[in-house]
């Protein structure tokens, strides 16, 4: 195996939510908060033209999920691994990791929603939950869903056609949105907010421990 000789320590903490949102032209949303919910990450896409600055399209922002958030010991919280995951988990690192590397390894012992909210810049709102839905279904769920080996195919997709009209709680106030409710592993809502789109993909087992609310801007940390 080789070790990279890039020493760990010397390697930048990933950007946080407000650090990602500084740099993003409109407002980025969240969940509302809650004690269930810690947020765990934030990532962007974007485009560039000629080489020129680096423009972001979209936000995403990963949680933990705390299934008893009274109690974070108590091992209803931690998420099912393999055999050999939960034995990498547990040796000892080679070399010194700063703490923000020791804080996400922690975390891979308890159940995230990945890039589970996402603002959108000019896009479709019913494209870009589709598109949202389906990015989940083929990352997070590929041994159940993806065919024929790494570079496979999404078996049932979904598309437009699953989409229903609802209304969506966002800045504490019912809006016009969407959803799609068809899939097996996942649930997922969406709005059209003028300047921006917001869709939500929710693995379906974590549904009972959250509450479906959005808020504008990250929500102060508990």
């Amino acid at each position: 195996m080789h070790i990279s000789d890039d020493d760990p320590m010397d390697m930048a903490a990933p950007p946080t939510l407000a650090e990602v949102a500084a740099n993003f032209l409109v407002p980025v949303m969240s969940f509302a908060a809650q004690r269930s919910l810690e947020e765990l990450g934030a990532g962007a896409t974007g485009h560039s033209m000629n080489g020129g600055p680096m423009h972001l399209d979209s936000v995403s922002v990963s949680y933990t999920l705390w299934r008893n958030p009274d109690d974070r010991s108590d091992p209803v919280n931690l998420a099912e691994l393999s055999e050999a995951d939960r034995a990498a988990l547990e040796m000892p690192p080679v070399r010194p990791l700063p703490d923000w590397m020791i804080r996400l390894t922690e975390r891979m012992r308890f159940p995230s929603l990945w890039e589970a909210v996402m603002t959108t810049r000019h896009a479709s709102a019913e494209l870009t939950l589709v598109e949202h839905v389906n990015h989940i279904l083929t990352n997070v769920f590929r041994e159940e869903r993806v065919v024929d080996g790494l570079f496979g195919d999404l078996d049932s997709p979904v598309d437009e056609r699953h989409i229903e009209r609802v209304s969506v709680v966002v800045d504490g106030r019912e809006v016009a949105g969407m959803r799609i409710d068809t899939d097996p592993h996942v649930y997922a809502v969406g709005a059209d907010l003028g300047d921006r789109v917001l869709t939500v993909v929710v693995a379906r087992e974590h549904l009972p421990y959250i509450t479906l609310a959005f808020v504008t801007g990250a929500p102060p940390r508990s």
